[in-house]
């Protein structure tokens, strides 16, 4: 989530702050001549690592041609980049991303599941891959 902090304007030029503050994924909004709201938006690294691996994955290649000749009908690339299944992030077989994602999604103390089933409820949220629900089993036993 973010973080909301007020900074007082002063008369040198904003420029170089307002670049790196935007560099560290700082929102900033006017909310009137004396004062400027700065948002921290913060995201999953896994994300990044998902977007940058997608097409190292062979089945999302295909997928991935199938969206640049208009012939996917449930298949999208946002303008992030990332290559979607009906909304849900498509995440790549390759460099163990899926068994992070199994991982992060088991281990981790904001997530309350009681087994196999409401694990894949929950990952399939937002996440699609090719045999989810067998990878989630298998992980689960």
């Amino acid at each position: 989530m973010g973080s909301l902090a007020f900074i007082p304007i002063s008369d040198r030029p904003l420029a170089v702050d307002v670049q790196a503050l935007a560099n560290r994924f700082v929102r900033l909004d006017i909310l009137e001549l004396s004062r400027i709201l700065a948002c921290l938006v913060s995201r999953s690294s896994l994300f990044d690592r998902i977007r940058e691996r997608q097409y190292n994955d062979p089945h999302l290649l295909v997928l991935k041609d199938k969206v640049m000749h208009d012939d996917a009908r449930d298949v999208t690339s946002g303008d992030d980049g990332v290559l979607r299944m009906r909304g849900r992030i498509s995440a790549p077989n390759v460099d163990g991303l899926r068994e992070l994602i199994l991982e992060e999604a088991h281990s981790s103390r904001y997530s309350i599941h009681l087994g196999a089933a409401k694990m894949y409820q929950d990952l399939r949220q937002h996440n699609w891959w090719r045999k989810m629900k067998k990878d989630i089993v298998g992980f689960v036993a």
